[in-house]
């Protein structure tokens, strides 16, 4: 990371990765037994959670694979690792499971990768790698660049301490059914069982099964000491899964929905995004504003990188957005009250999460370009929700002359009006003329609140 003139410059050589980020990207496809990081999906490779990811250099080269990596990190008061990638438009979010599950469903990842991420793994009866089995779907891997790497003494010395290190984890991933698939210098990949009658063989030893239907709906609960997901409908190993973007009819049904209303939702998405741009796109022209000593504005296709859709359903908004070649990606947001939707969003290759909108987000304050939200006001309005403290909230996270876009019926929209004028946002109500009491409401968040 080097200042350049007024710009921060990340470079591929990641202060965490030695020998460089796109070195270290080949060294792992190698260790899988591929020719090149770009023959990742054909591992089965699609989605990675990467946790505490420094720079966010390795997520960043993910993401000129095609790729979706997300950050996940603790928080910090200083030198976030989190605000670091949101500023270089990479996904991230607060996350720490030392104490709780993270806010996302078994089998959720194809990959889970830790580069001196700073925890360590065989403490609490191997209670953080169970909580990495659980995310992690199967067939996925598991990356761990241990810390041997900045020991100072005799490569025997190094050797013993990777020795060390490995004993207890070759115990504890034995009980989880992972297999050591990989070991060069201080990286490790081990690789989680496809076979789900492997946990009931016995060589887990005391690590037990979870009950049925204990992880339906996971959202900041306990980590709990016991294997998820075996008896999941999708416990499809990532080698079987489709390749092709989108989920076959089959793949639809495993979670619940219908090829038609999953086509419907899309259709819809595809027709609002064209609707929203065409909005946007004048009043990005006409109201940005124009500081002291400043060019007239740049069209505005670089204006927006990252949105949160708030109510994401089935991943139809994010799909609509990469069907019109936005370079932007979506935070997938499944409201806890709601129809958890959250795992066929994730199979669908995207970045989500679950959050209770009664609560704080995950994030540091002025993080996204846009926020989004379909029907939200209308569901949350009968909930325990203050409306105005969700205002406040969205501000929170809302980066100055960032977009707000609430699609509700038109009580909810004029009461949204009111809370957006309090907060000092430029609101517009837009009539979509389709004779419904559907109604749109833009705001935009001013550079300087008067």
């Amino acid at each position: 990371m080097l200042l350049e003139e007024n710009q921060i410059a990340f470079h591929s050589d990641d202060g965490l990765i030695f020998g460089g980020v796109k070195e270290y990207s080949r060294q792992l496809a190698e260790m899988i037994g591929l020719g090149s990081d770009s023959e990742f999906p054909q591992a089965g490779i699609h989605t990675i959670l990467d946790i505490g990811c420094g720079f966010g250099s390795f997520g960043a080269h993910l993401g000129t694979l095609k790729l979706m990596a997300v950050c996940v990190a603790a928080y910090e008061a200083t030198g976030s690792q989190v605000q670091l990638a949101l500023e270089r438009g990479l996904p991230a979010m607060i996350g720490n499971f030392i104490t709780r599950q993270l806010p996302y469903p078994p089998l959720s990842y194809d990959m889970v990768h830790c580069a001196q991420c700073g925890i360590i793994w065989d403490e609490k009866d191997g209670l953080f790698l169970i909580e990495v089995d659980r995310v992690l779907k199967p067939g996925g891997y598991f990356v761990l660049t241990s810390p041997s790497s900045r020991t100072q003494g005799s490569s025997s010395q190094v050797k013993m301490e990777r020795r060390n290190m490995l004993i207890p984890m070759e115990e504890l991933t034995q009980k989880i059914c992972w297999t050591l698939l990989a070991q060069h210098d201080e990286t490790f990949i081990w690789q989680k069982t496809a076979d789900a009658k492997c946990y009931e063989s016995g060589k887990q030893g005391s690590i037990p099964l979870c009950e049925q239907g204990d992880d339906a709906h996971s959202y900041y609960k306990p980590l709990v000491p016991c294997i998820s997901g075996t008896s999941s409908k999708r416990w499809i190993p990532i080698q079987n899964r489709s390749s092709k973007s989108g989920l076959s009819s089959a793949e639809l049904e495993i979670h619940g929905v219908q090829s038609e209303d999953f086509y419907e939702d899309l259709q819809f998405w595809r027709s609002a995004v064209k609707n929203y741009w065409s909005l946007l796109t004048p009043l990005i022209f006409s109201d940005h504003p124009k500081r002291p000593g400043e060019e007239d504005p740049l069209p505005p296709f670089n204006m927006i990188r990252n949105v949160m859709d708030m109510t994401a359903n089935y991943g139809g908004f994010n799909d609509a957005l990469l069907e019109e070649k936005k370079s932007v990606w979506v935070m997938n947001v499944v409201p806890a009250q709601a129809s958890n939707t959250l795992p066929l969003i994730l199979d669908r290759g995207f970045a989500g999460v679950i959050h209770d909108w009664c609560e704080p987000f995950p994030t540091y304050p002025r993080t996204y370009d846009m926020l989004h939200a379909n029907g939200l006001l209308s569901h949350l309005a009968s909930d325990r929700c203050n409306m105005i403290d969700l205002f406040l909230e969205m501000d929170r996270i809302l980066r100055p002359e960032g977009w707000v876009i609430l699609s509700d019926n038109l009580g909810a929209i004029d009461m949204a009006r009111t809370h957006a004028t309090q907060i000092r946002w430029e609101a517009r109500v837009i009539d979509l003329q389709n004779g419904s009491e559907q109604r749109l409401l833009v705001c935009q968040k001013p550079f300087l609140k008067k």
